[in-house]
């Protein structure tokens, strides 16, 4: 993504906002890998159920511990869930799609059946099926987010590089003697990964939600580990004793979430020459079903 693509997002206001949320929590997850105000799993009930005071800014949970570093250290592992599922759908999404478009008939028409079926399954029960055999893991959720928003990419990158085959580029290319691996990587590729960066911000906006989601109902993190669904669980049961307590992780879930959402959608006007022409009035003309399969 060029540095003018950046600078398109930044014009626009959901790109503001996407953007400033999304380095947020980058930066968060980065600083919580060598400081945290206090050890995220550290316990004290002499000091349980302070209100937001200083030391401990967002006051404490249950058992004592800070609820600002549970929050930072959970930053990581929302940070792990939507990288690690972003590289296993966009492996996933890019080998379907161009099995989906360059093959022969048979083939594509295989690949799109399996492709259908797939994305029939809901990312959480495709988490609990694969939790089932394995255990509830990070994994579990990076994988099954991973499968679930891959599928989602190649339906929606299939067509898009079955339009640009049939493009002049792409027949000069051929006529060049270049080789389909070679089409693929030189014209193909860099045609659709407008699409596919578009796809890929909402797919990560839908791997934080399924990470909280997942933990919440016991099968993401390990209650050894911080995570903003499994703080949310902890903290639910006690929500007539603190209330406060719960809008911390709810707030850094919705946030995060938001700010995904509104990044894919400052791309796709950024990114899409019709959208741009038109100052974004053909948004309203155009329908987009958002790949949400959680």
């Amino acid at each position: 993504m060029s540095d003018s693509v950046i600078a398109r997002v930044w014009r626009l206001p959901a790109g503001r906002i996407g953007l400033v949320s999304a380095a947020a929590v980058l930066a968060t997850a980065a600083v919580a890998l060598v400081w945290t105000p206090f050890d995220p799993q550290r316990t004290d009930v002499e000091i349980r159920w302070q209100l937001p005071s200083w030391p401990h800014l967002l006051g404490t949970d249950a058992t004592g511990r800070d609820i600002l570093s549970l929050l930072m250290a959970g930053a990581r592992t929302t940070v792990v869930v939507a990288v690690g599922a972003g590289i296993i759908a966009t492996v996933l999404g890019l080998v379907l799609a161009a099995l989906g478009a360059l093959t022969p008939r048979l083939v594509r028409e295989s690949v799109a059946v399996v492709v259908d079926v797939l994305i029939a399954f809901p990312v959480l029960l495709i988490a609990m099926m694969i939790s089932a055999v394995w255990g509830g893991s990070l994994w579990v959720v990076i994988v099954a987010v991973g499968i679930g928003f891959g599928v989602n990419i190649a339906r929606v990158t299939r067509p898009e590089l079955r339009r640009v085959l049939l493009s002049d580029v792409v027949l000069a290319g051929r006529a060049a003697g270049l080789t389909p691996a070679q089409n693929l990587w030189r014209h193909l590729l860099p045609n659709v990964l407008p699409v596919f960066i578009v796809q890929l911000s909402w797919g990560m906006a839908v791997a934080v939600l399924a990470e909280a989601g997942l933990s919440y109902l016991g099968f993401g993190a390990p209650v050894t580990d911080a995570s903003w669904g499994l703080l949310l669980s902890q903290l639910q049961q006690y929500i007539s004793v603190y209330p406060l307590s719960v809008v911390w992780p709810g707030l850094a879930i919705s946030l995060t979430v938001l700010g995904l959402n509104l990044l894919g959608d400052a791309l796709r006007e950024a990114t899409d020459p019709l959208l741009r022409a038109s100052g974004g009035s053909a948004r309203r003309a155009r329908t987009h079903v958002p790949g949400v399969v959680a």
